[in-house]
């Protein structure tokens, strides 16, 4: 196993790096249109930090869900895959039914509830069952979404963390 050389010296105001922090800061949607993504994510509630545009050649935006660590980018020039490609993307909530509800007052198409009746039925229409998982069983009941592009998402339901999560 190798060492990582992180420096000593820290951004004033900022925690040090640790060498094995790693956090997911962002994950970029392959998008075929920057302003309607733009609408789309804006739309969910989810909060602008970032719209950067270097000439007609890049464009980068950034959302961070409300709750988030970690948050999207699209934009032009920024994606290497084609738009619509990001499939399965998590979004951890506690009450999926609230968080359903939100995402359906907002204008999305939301899934209905689902829980798996096979295994990875959560990534695949086959083998999903309607409603949620029996007593609401952590981490066990779900639904989907996607953007404009087809950029799929995944509402789990995480009433409790597993131990040392």
């Amino acid at each position: 196993m190798s060492s990582l050389d992180v420096s000593s010296e820290s951004a004033p105001g900022s925690p040090p790096v640790k060498a094995g922090d790693f956090n997911l800061e962002a994950v970029v949607v392959p998008v075929s249109n920057v302003d309607r993504a733009k609408e789309f994510y804006g739309g969910l509630g989810w909060r602008l930090d970032a719209d950067v545009a270097r000439g007609e050649d890049f464009r980068l935006v950034q959302f961070t869900p409300p709750g988030s660590g970690c948050s999207i980018q699209f934009g032009t020039n920024i994606a290497s895959a084609p738009a619509g490609s990001a499939q399965s993307l998590y979004l951890s909530v506690s009450d999926i039914e609230a968080a359903r509800d939100e995402l359906v007052g907002r204008g999305v198409d939301v899934s209905e509830v689902f829980h798996e009746g096979t295994p990875g039925a959560r990534f695949h229409q086959a083998g999903r069952v309607p409603g949620p998982a029996l007593e609401h069983r952590t981490y066990g009941t779900f639904a989907t979404f996607s953007d404009p592009d087809g950029n799929g998402w995944l509402l789990q339901e995480i009433t409790s963390r597993l131990h040392g999560r």
